[in-house]
Parts: structure tokens; C-alpha cells; sequence
């Protein structure tokens, strides 16, 4: 694959345009920036992506996800030499020499490629444990202690500590670790929340935790984003695994494949109760065999407030992932009412945050459509995307609100399944729950209703977009709760409501 080049001047940096990338772009330019993706040294051109899209890989390069930046036409002049790129702060983190531009499917876009190099400040969180593929290669051939492989290389052993490490990772680690003669690399993907929701910090917090019971292990944080093709992604990973210097790659529930480092997959494991050692599932007596705990047996006894057992998760790691996940009692939640106009969800809502008020068990925080529509979003129309931006504002009050252990209830009309999804993804990357309640009292029913007469304004023409008539409501299917205001009393709905928070172990309340 061609490599491209870089002959810019400080005065063509100085004077270049800027532009904050969205989150994948600016996480795969920070992997460009430390060698990650060897020997890719910037966004892909325009053959690259064509050869990507019809084959699933480059030229004589194996396979490869697209690596691009799509660019809003106005924010880099067609003249540029180069773009400026920056963190959401918009403090400068690299720069590209653009070498090619071409329009994308998305209209008012370009697609730019060319080299990258570091510029300016940005600011890049988990700086300590952020190396170059150079630096942590290095560090392996300086501190190499492990016996040379036949080739007469010294033998890696490579994970993607994507979530905590309990006991049984460990033991796999070990034991692989000791066959290979190898010294122990550490992969943390902390470019966003982990496959099981835990936040990037709590998940390095995690890691080096359970790494103290590894012989020297090196630690890496990456900001690595997932792909959606899971063949891709597992090949990306085998990729930068060996950019790290990794000969041995332990495989994790995610596919690998591709070219890279060899990959091994691990032992089933049990837990022997008569010495406490973690073996082989076969060699252990069924009768005093315990398999590993599953994800939602983990998350169940964290929701509880019960302590991770000794025999399954260290100590420091069970405290890291209890601060991480508190109970349910006592963690963030986002209460999301959804629903047509004159649905009952602002009444169902207003009645659920009053007994939580008189109860004062947990903080409560309003965001009612009508109020963010005059405090938060004034001005903003009832067209797509003001309507997304409207919930996008919302979801992002609730999910800081939430953020601090309180309740965020909300209840605006939010149309768009996106957009809802939007705000879900908010409060899971703030470490909270997120639950839909779609309100689906009948179309018939609201008309009836109509306290706004806004329908009745819609029928006659009088206004447009109003959602329903003639703008379209997407009915949730990931919604937690469906209820509907027609079906009994509002003091029926909002129990069945406040019954799903109990049952839960969100909130408790005293018997009637």
C-alpha cells in the first residue's frame, strides 16, 4: 500500500482550518497518531475505501475496516493544503496533510485522506497509560526477561481487557503466560464504555486492580473503537495486537481473525473447592466443581448491593466494580416517558416524581416537553432535526443529573427511535440505567383529549409537522414499560409504573 507524505510548513499549519472529527474518527486518529494501525499513517484515499466497501480488505493488506474523515464541505475550503483536527474542547490534537478529497454519499460532505502527525495539545485522557506501538515495543525488548521463541524473538502474550479481570481471566492469563514463556500485555480499549456498559476509567481502575496478580504485566490504553462487522473488528485487533508487539494473542469472546500474532483460545475453566484452584473443567470433580459466574449473574449481585465472592473476584477488583455499579438504590437513573401528544405522559410522570418526592429517598430532576421547549431549547423548531436536537439536549441534562446518583424523569414526545437511542446510550456512558416507558394510549384516545387543540389545528391545516397527523410517531421496541392512560385510572398507571421501579430495586416503598 502506498504510504502518503507530509510536506507542510509551520505557516501552512498555522494557517489551516479546524475541525473536530466525530468520536470513531477522532479515536482512530489517535491510533494513527501512535502506530496502531501500522502501516496505515492516515485516513484511507479514495481506492482504499472502494477496495474496503467491494472486497472487505486493501490490496496485498488483508482485511480492514474503513478508516476515514468525513468533513462538512464548509468547514475546509476546497484550497486547503490541511485541516487542523481537535478534541471536543477544540484544543488541537493533530493535523492532516490532505492528499485527496471526494465527495461522500451524505450531501454537503467530503471524505479527505492523507498523512497525520501530532499538533498542538489536545488534551488525551489516560495519559499515563497511553504508548505508542514504538514505545510499548521498547519497553517489552528493554525489560525482556522470558526465553526467545525458535525464531529468537521473545514471546508476547497478548489480551483485550475490554471488561474486569476475575479470577478465571487471571488463571487463563497465568497459565497460558507460563507454557509460553511469555511476557504479559494488557490491551484496554477505552475509547468507549466496554461491551457490558462499565466506563472507561472504572474499567482501567479494574484492570490494574487484577493486574497486581500478574508477574510484571505492561498495560496499555488504547483508544480502540469497536466495528460493527465482527470479522473486521476482529481482524483490526489482531492488527494493532501486533503493532504492540503481541506473538500471542488470547483470544476474548469477540472473533479474531486475519493476519497478526497467533491466536489461542482459551481453556474452559472450573473452580476446585477442595484447594481453591482455579483447573481445566475436565479435571475437576463435578462434585466439587463452581464454573465461572456469568455477566448477569455479576451485574445481578452488584444491582443488589451484594459483594463479589473471594473465590471468583479479587477483592480489589470486586470494590472498583461496586463504586463503579452501585446498587440500584443508589445509582442514576433515567426515567424516559415516551408518547403521542395528550398521551398522558407529562401526568403519568408529574404523579411518579411526587410520591418519589414525599417518599425523599432519591434526588428528583423534571425535564416536562413543554418546560425544556421554553427554558432549554427556545427557539428551536418541530422539524427532524431540531426535534432530535431537542432530545439530544434533554438526554444530555438527564444523563448528568444522573451521573450523580439522582433521578432524571422525562417526558417529551420524542418521535424518532434515534433519537431516543441517543438518549439511552447518554446514561449508560454516564453509568446509569435508562429506562423507556412508552406511553401508547391510542390515537383516537389523545384526539379525544386534545387539551392543547392542536390536533384539531392539524385537521384543519392549520399547522404542519404535528406528529401522528402528518409527521410520524416510530413506536419503541426496546421500551422497558408500555402503558396506556385509556386503560384505568392515571393513579392505576402511574402504580404499574411505580410497581416496575420496585420490583427492579430501583426505589422502595412503604406497604399500603
Amino acid at each position: 500500500m502506498d504510504r502518503f507524505e507530509w510536506a507542510l510548513t509551520d505557516e501552512d499549519l498555522a494557517s489551516a482550518p479546524a475541525h473536530t472529527p466525530e468520536p470513531v474518527e477522532l479515536a482512530d486518529l489517535q491510533m494513527l497518531l501512535a502506530g496502531s494501525y501500522a502501516p496505515l499513517d492516515g485516513f484511507m484515499s479514495r481506492a482504499d475505501c472502494a477496495a474496503v466497501e467491494q472486497h472487505g480488505r486493501l490490496p496485498n493488506d488483508g482485511v480492514w475496516p474503513l478508516i476515514t474523515l468525513l468533513i462538512p464541505d464548509v468547514a475546509v475550503r476546497p484550497e486547503a493544503k490541511a485541516v487542523v483536527l481537535t478534541d471536543p474542547e477544540g484544543a488541537p490534537v493533530g493535523a492532516l496533510h490532505i492528499a485527496e478529497r471526494w465527495p461522500a454519499r451524505k450531501p454537503g460532505h467530503s471524505y479527505l485522506s492523507g498523512a497525520v502527525r501530532a499538533y498542538g495539545d489536545g488534551g488525551l485522557p489516560f495519559h499515563r497509560y497511553r504508548l505508542s506501538a514504538a514505545e510499548a515495543r521498547h519497553h517489552l525488548h528493554t525489560g525482556q526477561t522470558e526465553a526467545p521463541d525458535r525464531a529468537g524473538a521473545s514471546r508476547v502474550l497478548g489480551f483485550y481487557a475490554d471488561r474486569p479481570l476475575h479470577r478465571p481471566q487471571l488463571a487463563q492469563l497465568l497459565h497460558t503466560a507460563r507454557q509460553l514463556s511469555a511476557q504479559i500485555v494488557l490491551l484496554v480499549p477505552v475509547a468507549e464504555p466496554g461491551p457490558d456498559g462499565l466506563e472507561q476509567h472504572a474499567l482501567l481502575r479494574c484492570v490494574l486492580a487484577a493486574a497486581d496478580r500478574l508477574p510484571d504485566p505492561l498495560v496499555v490504553a488504547i483508544p480502540l473503537h469497536r466495528r460493527e462487522d465482527q470479522f473486521a473488528d476482529g481482524a483490526l485487533r489482531a492488527r494493532v495486537a501486533e503493532a504492540y508487539g503481541v506473538t500471542h494473542l488470547l483470544s476474548t469472546a469477540e472473533t479474531i481473525a486475519g493476519r497478526g500474532p497467533r491466536v489461542l483460545v482459551p481453556r474452559a475453566l472450573a473452580y476446585d473447592t477442595r484447594d481453591g484452584q482455579w483447573r481445566d473443567a475436565n479435571d475437576v470433580n463435578p462434585r466439587f466443581a463452581r464454573l465461572p459466574l456469568t455477566p448477569d449473574e455479576i451485574a445481578q449481585l452488584l444491582d443488589d448491593g451484594e459483594t463479589l465472592p473471594e473465590w471468583h473476584t479479587p477483592p480489589g477488583v470486586a470494590r472498583e466494580l461496586a463504586k463503579a455499579r452501585p446498587p440500584r438504590r443508589q445509582r442514576g437513573l433515567v426515567l424516559f416517558f415516551t408518547g403521542l401528544s395528550g398521551s398522558g405522559k407529562s401526568t403519568v410522570a408529574h404523579g411518579v416524581a411526587e410520591v418519589l418526592r414525599e417518599e425523599g429517598e432519591r434526588s428528583i430532576t423534571m425535564l416536562d416537553g413543554d418546560v425544556v421547549r421554553r427554558e432549554l431549547s427556545k427557539g428551536l423548531g418541530f422539524g427532524k432535526e431540531d426535534r432530535d436536537l431537542n432530545i439530544r439536549r434533554i438526554g444530555f441534562v438527564a444523563a448528568e443529573v444522573a451521573r450523580h446518583g439522582g433521578v432524571a424523569i422525562a417526558c417529551p414526545i420524542a418521535p424518532y427511535a434515534a433519537a431516543r437511542a441517543v438518549a439511552r446510550a447518554m446514561a449508560r456512558t454516564a453509568g446509569a440505567d435508562f429506562i423507556l416507558v412508552h406511553v401508547a394510549t391510542p390515537l383516537e384516545v389523545c384526539e379525544k383529549r386534545d387539551r392543547k387543540g392542536l390536533y384539531a389545528k392539524a385537521r384543519a391545516g392549520l399547522i404542519r409537522g404535528m406528529t401522528g397527523i402528518d409527521d410520524p410517531y416510530e413506536a419503541p421496541t426496546d421500551a422497558e414499560l408500555t402503558i396506556d392512560t385509556s386503560q384505568g385510572s392515571v393513579e392505576d398507571v402511574v402504580d404499574e409504573v411505580l410497581d416496575y421501579l420496585v420490583n427492579g430495586g430501583w426505589i422502595s416503598l412503604p406497604e399500603s
